[in-house]
C-alpha cells in the first residue's frame, strides 16, 4: 500500500484529514493496546511513519512527484534499467536496448564512473577490473539492506523541554526506554536511536523521533527565554515588594522595585531554554498592574490625589 492507503485517505487529503486519520489509527493501534498482537505494533509504525512523511510539505510533494519512496528514500533513476527496455541483447540485433545494433564495447566510452556514481560501485572495479569490461563493477552484489527506519512524534510538556527532563517512550516492539532531550531542542527536533527500528537482512534499522513542544498557559518561548506576565497589585508596584513568580523549576522569590509600572520587565537569570552552547536563557518577567474593579476605598483615594503628571508628555498630547 502506498502511504495514502496506509492512512486511509484520499492522495489529495488535506493536512487536517491526515492528521484526523493519523490519531484516530495510533489510538487503535497503539503498543499499549495491543500488547498481545504484534502485528498491531507494526501496522502502528508503518502509519506512524506515513504520517511523518506526509506532514512535512517538502517530502510529502517529493512522495507525491516519485521522487522518494514508502520510506522516504530517493527512486532508482531511470526507473531502474537502460532505455526503458530489457538489459539483455536484442534478438539478432547484438546490442543493448537503447543503443544501435552494431553497438561495439571496445569503442564505447567508459561509463563505470557514472555507473560507479549512480549504483555505488566499488573504486577499482572500472575499465574491465570485473567481468563485463567497460561495465565492470555494475553487476556485483549488493549488501544486505538494513530494516525501515521506523517514525514516532512525541509530545513534550513546556516545562519539561525547558529543564530537558527525561521523556519515557514506548516503541513499536513494546520497549520503553528514558529518551534524554538534547541541548537547543526545539518543535520539530529530531532525534535518532540507532537499532530501534524495524529487522532487516543487514541489521535493524533505527527510530527516528520527531519532538512537539506542548503550549503552556502562561509561559511563552521567546528563543532561549521565557516570558511571563506577571500580576502585581496597585500596593505592591507602589511600595514594592517580595512575591512569588512560577518558573519551569518551580516558583520563587523576585522583589519587585519600589515604583514600577505595567510593563516593566524584570529578569530571572539561568531560568529559560538551553541552547545548542549549553547555555540557559533567562525568564523575562513583564508587570502588569492589577487594578480591582469597585473599591471604593482606592476610588476615593484617587478622587483626592492630584498627583502623577502627564504620562502621555512624551507623545506630544
Amino acid at each position: 500500500m502506498d502511504l495514502y492507503q496506509q492512512l486511509g485517505v484520499k492522495r489529495g487529503a488535506t493536512e487536517a484529514e491526515i492528521k484526523k486519520a493519523y490519531r484516530s489509527l495510533a489510538k487503535q493501534l497503539h503498543p499499549d493496546r495491543n500488547k498481545d498482537n504484534p502485528q498491531a505494533a507494526e501496522r502502528f509504525a508503518k502509519v506512524t511513519q506515513a504520517y511523518d512523511l506526509l506532514s512535512d510539505k517538502d517530502k510529502r510533494a517529493r512522495y507525491d512527484r516519485g521522487e522518494i519512496d514508502e520510506d522516504g528514500n530517493p527512486r532508482m533513476p531511470f526507473g531502474g534499467g537502460f532505455g526503458g527496455g530489457g538489459a539483455g541483447p536484442r534478438p539478432g540485433g547484438g546490442g543493448f536496448d537503447g543503443f544501435p545494433g552494431g553497438f561495439d564495447a571496445g569503442n564505447a566510452a567508459d561509463l563505470s564512473d557514472l555507473f560507479e556514481g549512480l549504483f555505488g560501485g566499488a573504486p577499482g572495479a572500472r575499465r574491465g577490473a570485473g567481468a563485463g569490461g567497460p561495465f565492470g563493477g555494475f553487476g556485483r552484489a549488493r549488501r544486505p539492506q538494513k530494516g525501515a527506519d521506523v517514525a514516532y512524534r512525541l509530545k513534550v510538556g513546556f516545562t519539561d523541554a525547558a529543564t530537558l527532563k527525561e521523556q519515557r517512550v514506548t516503541l513499536s516492539g513494546g520497549r520503553t526506554i528514558d529518551l534524554k532531550l538534547p541541548k537547543g531542542v526545539e518543535d520539530g527536533t529530531k532525534i535518532r536511536l540507532s537499532g530501534q527500528g524495524q529487522e532487516g537482512q543487514g541489521g535493524r534499522g533505527d527510530a527516528i523521533v520527531t519532538i512537539e513542544i506542548a503550549s503552556h498557559p502562561f509561559f511563552v518561548r521567546e528563543g532561549k527565554n521565557i516570558r511571563l506576565t506577571l500580576p502585581v497589585t496597585l500596593k505592591e508596584a507602589v511600595l514594592g515588594a517580595k512575591v512569588k513568580v512560577p518558573t519551569a523549576e518551580g516558583p520563587v522569590m523576585l522583589t519587585v522595585p519600589k515604583g514600577s509600572s505595567s510593563g516593566k520587565v524584570l529578569r530571572l537569570k539561568g531560568r529559560g531554554f538551553t541552547g545548542k552552547d549549553g547555555n540557559r536563557g533567562d525568564q523575562l518577567v513583564q508587570l502588569a498592574i492589577d487594578i480591582p474593579a469597585h473599591d471604593e476605598a482606592l476610588e476615593k483615594f484617587a478622587e483626592s490625589w492630584d498627583g502623577g503628571g502627564n504620562p502621555r508628555a512624551t507623545l506630544a498630547v
